[in-house]
């Protein structure tokens, strides 16, 4: 044991970044928790293709355990990745279904994605765009995907709900799934105020263990099984013929943009609330955390799946205390357990792992505090990034906002000098985009 618990500090400068074991493995655990969903979600989107849904259950648990893993030893950050939301609902419902492409035409844009991110990591164009956002900016991003977060636990919880007449709505507290989520959040509020530790864990254990009596929490038949074969999805791709066109640009920009934006807003966001940004308000080893991104995103058009990204449920780990990569490694392992435990790993329903969502939000809401609201040139563009992350349901669209407000009010306001070059063609990029697309 000691001389592993050395390996591990060794590994990942656990004492150096003021965590131990423990603290990550239940970061690590509840991280998993809290998006072991996706491996339902993104089978059951993507199947609406025609793929195989077994092959990507398979393929969606070995790309987020893959991705996951190089975070965990490359760059040493308790981030981890899958299959976004939100890109596959855009691979799926918009490429497949909506514009009439094929399943493969999708995934080769996936593809060329990946690799594009690859090349623009190694010439670290990424890290350059990271580290010109204003510290303001990267503490309204921090807001922002606190409040993104908490309304996807809300939703989750059946707490809010789709309303015609005012787009969002109160859900009934006796639905089943809001039951289970109020016992779990009273329950991990609780804990927290004791200082227990694995807190939200153990609210995510409750709600699942509630939810059984009640219907929301399906009891499995058995709990090992064999991943099914990724053969049906993998390695299918289309010629040149079909990728030299102008909807294969068009659905790659928008890729490109979404992912990119997302997975910036999220590694900014979350490292400025757990303290990770150096003196100079940079992330350090930046470029290896947005290698894992871009690696995972290539991995996984070769295995079948949709776009890899950084996952904002990484937020509840963090919260819980892990700062390295143990955390990361801890929740890619289990990524691979799940491969074999599929029935025990999926019965975790969402209306559990919602009260988990709502505490991040709460945590990641104190970085509002460090925004100076008595200079509109700083205060607005921040209003901004955090009031349309959850309005758009996109943590990119929320930080392009943010982005472009701050160049055009510093410039229209006789400040233009306080704004990097890298944010001014970045507004312009973003302008450009939301005019022509």
């Amino acid at each position: 044991m000691g001389n592993n618990t050395g390996f591990l500090e060794k590994q990942f400068k656990l004492s150096q970044n003021g965590t131990n074991v423990k603290t990550e493995v239940i970061a690590g655990l509840t991280t998993f928790m809290s998006m072991a969903y996706i491996l339902v979600v993104n089978p059951d989107i993507l199947s609406n293709t025609g793929m195989d849904k077994g092959a990507l259950f398979t393929a969606t648990a070995v790309a987020s355990a893959a991705a996951t893993l190089i975070m965990s030893f490359l760059a040493n950050y308790p981030f981890v990745l899958a299959p976004g939301m939100g890109l596959n609902a855009f691979f799926a419902f918009s490429v497949v279904l909506g514009m009439g492409h094929s399943w493969q035409f999708a995934l080769t844009a996936v593809l060329i994605e990946g690799i594009i991110f690859i090349l623009l990591t190694f010439l670290k164009v990424r890290e350059a765009i990271v580290n010109s956002i204003p510290m303001t900016l990267k503490h309204a991003v921090s807001v922002g995907i606190g409040l993104f977060i908490a309304f996807i636990g809300f939703v989750n919880a059946k707490l809010v709900i789709a309303n015609e007449s005012t787009l969002v709505g109160l859900g009934s507290i006796k639905d089943p799934n809001a039951i289970v989520a109020i016992v779990g959040l009273i329950v991990t509020v609780i804990l927290l105020a004791k200082n227990v530790k694995g807190a939200m864990l153990i609210g995510i254990v409750v709600g699942t263990i509630v939810g059984i009596p009640l219907g929301v929490t399906p009891i499995p038949t058995s709990i090992f099984a064999l991943p099914p074969s990724v053969s049906p999805i993998a390695l299918k791709f289309v010629g040149f013929d079909q990728i030299l066109t102008f909807d294969m640009f068009m659905i790659l920009i928008t890729f490109l943009f979404v992912d990119m934006f997302d997975t910036i807003g999220m590694l900014i966001g979350t490292a400025t609330k757990a303290g990770m940004l150096d003196k100079n308000g940079k992330l350090p080893r930046v470029e290896r955390a947005l290698f894992a991104d871009a690696f995972g995103t290539t991995f996984g058009a070769i295995l079948g799946t949709s776009t890899v990204t950084t996952f904002a449920e990484s937020a509840t780990g963090v919260a819980e205390g892990g700062r390295t990569g143990l955390t990361s490694l801890v929740s890619g392992g289990l990524f691979i357990a799940a491969l074999f435990l599929a029935p025990l790993f999926t019965i975790v329903p969402s209306s559990a792992t919602a009260p988990a969502l709502i505490i991040v939000g709460l945590f990641m809401m104190s970085s509002i505090l460090d925004i100076d609201f008595n200079d509109i040139t700083e205060s607005f563009p921040a209003f901004l990034a955090i009031v349309m992350m959850p309005f758009t349901y996109s943590i990119g669209e929320g930080l392009s906002f943010g982005i472009m407000s701050y160049a055009a009010v510093k410039l229209l306001s006789g400040r233009g000098k306080e704004v990097s070059p890298v944010i001014y063609i970045l507004a312009i990029l973003f302008a450009a985009r939301l005019i022509l697309l």
